[in-house]
């Protein structure tokens, strides 16, 4: 098929295709036009629509650059609308995300208001939101985009009751209605071994980051999330101080530093999604950990000080995506099941305590968690050692009360 010519409309070229994109003037942008780009690859097969699109966009951004704005606080009724006021406004709970949920959250607002932001919140009903699931999911393949889709948008409906909006109150319970008819995305059930851990170590090694295999190491030994081990980089507008800055890309950091091992090896922390929350802090004794004393006799005492995990080439933490990429270049060399995420490394080490018998109040404990429940239900993957250890328990009791079913007529 011919590529449909539009204005602001260019054809990018991507892995598989090339990809329709509406890109506004570089003018515009550099003086502060958003958005900057916006995708329209669904669109891709329907000409006369990504014609309109392009249109539509194109006019809004001419309006703009005749002087007309949308009053940022002002709500049209519209979903893009809503949107617009959850992300700005300074009361909103918006602001108090992490950067590793602001990242996500961008992402799906972004591709609301693509594809539904027109839409006013007052004439959605529950039949819509079934349908853009549909959509959001791409026929049910990706139930988790989906889900988080409407776990967004319905965070911007919490917002705008608050704010006493039309419309958002009626549009939540629709949200909630709805999700309760809707398939969920499976919990994810990898488990990475020890033995699968001291090889994507050894890997890292191999390519000359000793960071990434501590990295690894103390987030499968202590069970601390990748991000707190890695770090968190915040705009410097937000949060609190910190004396590691990338002023070029106006950025802050936060995160595991040396100065939060005492000289007993015990590690202090507490963890970002704790913090602000239930406060809670976790400790962990590491001369108990022993792929983190492996990997520390890689680092001399000299060298401990300021954030744990540093880049070898640029010397500061690294950011979220170069932790993934890299991530994935060990886990291949190393031979591990392409589905381990290095996010799994927390679960597989909770699994581990579990299934060697760890009572779950301790292992609540270690990971930091306020509820056991969260630690059995979320982080415990090993259901066929708790299936062996409930078929035990029984055993043992009919032992203690005299009961012989062996032998049953």
């Amino acid at each position: 098929m011919d590529e449909i010519q539009a204005e602001g409309l260019k054809w990018i070229k991507r892995a598989k295709k090339r990809v329709p994109y509406w890109v506004a003037n570089e003018i515009d942008v550099q003086n502060g036009y958003v958005p900057k780009t916006v995708n329209l690859d669904r669109f891709r097969d329907q000409p006369d629509i990504l014609v309109a699109r392009c249109n539509v966009l194109q006019a809004e951004m001419m309006l703009w650059r005749a002087g007309y704005r949308r009053e940022a606080m002002h709500f049209d009724g519209t979903i893009q609308s809503l949107l617009n006021i959850y992300q700005r406004d300074p009361d909103s709970s918006y602001q108090n995300l992490k950067p590793g949920s602001l990242v996500p959250y961008n992402h799906y607002i972004q591709k609301l208001e693509e594809h539904v932001g027109p839409r006013r919140v007052d004439q959605v009903d529950g039949i819509d939101v079934l349908r853009w699931h549909k959509v959001w999911s791409q026929n049910g393949k990706h139930l988790a985009a989906a889900a988080t889709c409407r776990a967004v948008l319905e965070a911007a409906c919490k917002h705008g009751i608050l704010r006493r909006m039309p419309g958002c109150s009626d549009l939540r319970e629709i949200l909630v209605t709805a999700r309760s008819q809707l398939p969920t995305p499976k919990p994810r059930e990898t488990v990475i071994t020890a033995d699968e851990v001291a090889a994507v170590r050894m890997a890292a090694h191999a390519a000359g980051r000793p960071s990434s295999a501590l990295a690894y190491a103390l987030a499968y030994e202590t069970t601390l999330r990748l991000w707190d081990v890695i770090g968190q980089w915040w705009p410097l507008d937000r949060g609190g101080l910190s004396d590691v800055t990338d002023a070029e890309a106006g950025l802050k950091w936060f995160g595991l530093r040396w100065e939060n091992i005492d000289e007993y090896m015990v590690l202090r922390f507490r963890p970002s999604k704790t913090d602000g929350t239930t406060g809670k802090t976790i400790s962990f004794p590491l001369n108990k950990a022993p792929m983190v004393l492996e990997e520390l006799a890689h680092w001399p005492l000299e060298k401990r000080a300021g954030p744990v995990i540093a880049s070898e080439e640029t010397g500061l933490p690294y950011v979220s995506r170069v932790v993934t990429e890299r991530w994935d270049a060990d886990r291949l060399a190393a031979g591990i099941n392409p589905k381990a995420w290095a996010r799994d490394l927390r679960a597989s080490g909770i699994t581990e305590g579990r299934a060697a018998g760890a009572h779950t109040d301790d292992a609540a404990k270690v990971a930091g968690h306020a509820r056991t429940k969260t630690t059995s239900a979320v982080y415990d993957r090993a259901n066929i050692e708790a299936a062996g250890r409930f078929a035990d328990a029984r055993i043992l009791g009919r032992e203690r009360n005299g009961n012989d079913t062996g032998n049953a007529r």
